[in-house]
């Protein structure tokens, strides 16, 4: 109301100079004035579209973000009036006219809902120059396909996992995980998820008996029998017989068993490739006693769980390798958390699709463990296994490795037995709000879920 009654006396006091006659002072001294109520006029008029404009920017991205949830299933008839109805719902500038926007959907480069509005906003100084209205627009583009997931999931299966209810919480748990990952995929590949099951070793799978990856030594050392032989030799006569008696000599000789004996099991590599994941070189199986190799250890372990999967969109397979996994053995979550990481860059058994350069990526380990460490392939004692995975002091180890490489690394203790809170996990951790301790076997499916929510949440891009 100022404003308008300010414009009133301006246009009178305009009129006065307009029929003035008393000189050129007063047609001087209006001239004057008109470029400083044009730029006053512009300032006030530009300051009020701008507001308009800010309205407009936040009710597009939260238009996009809403379309953004159903768009794969919407037809463009459906998805512009989806973009219409929650965009006026949410844009509430009455005084904007000529209001539009549209919205469209599109897989390349990964999913996007993109949202254009424009409106124009009248003004009330510049009107005086001929320019009635200013035009304001926006757009706002969501996307949730060009960041895409690569997920391992270390699970230990350890013969404590099998109290308590953890073990059928665990597969409750991960195959919802499953799920909320499959969602938030548009085409196949946006996620791969790899799932590792570890006790004291890891399982390769059996029909690898002949890969060049493998060394064979203490499996062949471990895995056989003493056989004995007999040779036997006439011995030298006299006279005119040269028949003797036979001299007969036995010596027992080590044989490995046949390979195909063995049950696909794995225990951890050499040091310090056990805190890398290092290409395992066949040319090693040459290398003399005492030198480190980069095959991977074979071992025939009675407990050995069920074999590994390596990164995938088979979520039918996945959840058939979840509801196979059963509780025995020590833990030793290094060998577990070192064949996660294999599992992202692949070596070995193990085959990674190879980084598109057309998309960003999260690379994401969660590793889930219900006790201390306990067993490796050296030791029988917590303190020596932990170290492996996470030297305290100077910070190095299989942890400070992975983390070294850009991956993003999720811990969480399932502490139904009132076990001391594992220091362990909680360094191995990325950032402290990515350490979970849970006090029950029902918490792992929350805990899962606030995982997945935060891989797959889409985010306002421009």
């Amino acid at each position: 109301m100022a404003i308008k009654s300010f414009i009133r006396r301006l246009a009178l006091a305009l009129s006065c100079f307009r029929l003035a006659e008393s000189g050129n002072v007063a047609i001087t001294f209006a001239f004057a004035t008109l470029p400083i109520i044009g730029f006053v006029g512009s300032a006030v008029d530009y300051s009020h579209a701008n507001s308009v404009k800010v309205a407009m920017q936040a009710a597009l991205d939260s238009t996009a973000l809403i379309l953004a949830k159903n768009a794969s299933t919407l037809t463009n008839a459906e998805l512009q009036a989806d973009a219409k109805k929650y965009f006026l719902a949410l844009f509430t500038r009455p005084e904007a006219t000529s209001v539009t926007v549209s919205a469209s959907y599109t897989t390349e480069g990964g999913s996007a809902v993109k949202v254009d509005g424009s409106a124009k906003v009248p003004t009330t100084f510049l009107g005086v120059v001929g320019h009635d209205t200013i035009t304001v627009d926006g757009t706002s583009v969501t996307r949730w396909g060009s960041s895409r997931l690569r997920v391992a999931l270390v699970l230990d299966v350890t013969g404590s996992m099998g109290s308590d209810g953890k073990m059928n919480a665990l597969k409750t748990a991960t195959k919802n995980l499953l799920t909320t990952l499959k969602g938030a995929a548009s085409n196949n590949g946006d996620v791969y998820v790899s799932i590792i099951p570890f006790n004291k070793d890891v399982n390769v799978g059996s029909a690898y008996k002949d890969a060049d990856w493998i060394d064979w030594s203490d499996w062949e050392d471990d895995n056989g029998s003493w056989q004995t032989s007999t040779s036997c030799s006439n011995g030298g006569g006299r006279g005119r017989s040269r028949r003797g008696r036979s001299r007969c000599t036995s010596t027992q000789e080590w044989v490995p068993d046949n390979r195909n004996r063995w049950n696909g099991c794995i225990t951890d590599r050499d040091r310090d490739f056990d805190q890398t994941v290092t290409a395992p070189d066949p040319d090693d199986a040459d290398l003399p006693g005492g030198q480190a190799s980069t095959l991977f250890t074979a071992e025939q372990f009675d407990d050995c769980p069920v074999a590994m999967m390596g990164l995938s969109y088979d979520w039918s397979a996945m959840n058939d390798k979840v509801d196979s996994m059963r509780a025995a053995g020590n833990t030793n979550q290094p060998i577990g958390l070192v064949w996660g990481w294999q599992s992202l860059v692949g070596g070995g058994p193990l085959t990674a699709p190879p980084l598109d350069s057309n998309y960003k990526y999260q690379q994401i380990i969660i590793l889930l463990s219900d006790g201390m460490n306990t067993q490796n392939r050296w030791y029988t004692q917590q303190t020596p296994v932990d170290n492996r995975m996470y030297q305290t002091g100077n910070g190095s180890g299989t942890c400070a490795n992975i983390k070294a490489s850009g991956v993003t690394i999720y811990t969480l203790q399932v502490n139904t037995g009132r076990d001391p809170t594992s220091t362990l996990l909680r360094n191995c951790a990325s950032d402290s709000d990515k350490f979970f301790l849970l006090s029950r076997a029902n918490d792992i499916s929350s805990a899962f879920e606030a995982i997945g929510t935060n891989l797959t949440k889409l985010r306002v891009a421009e």
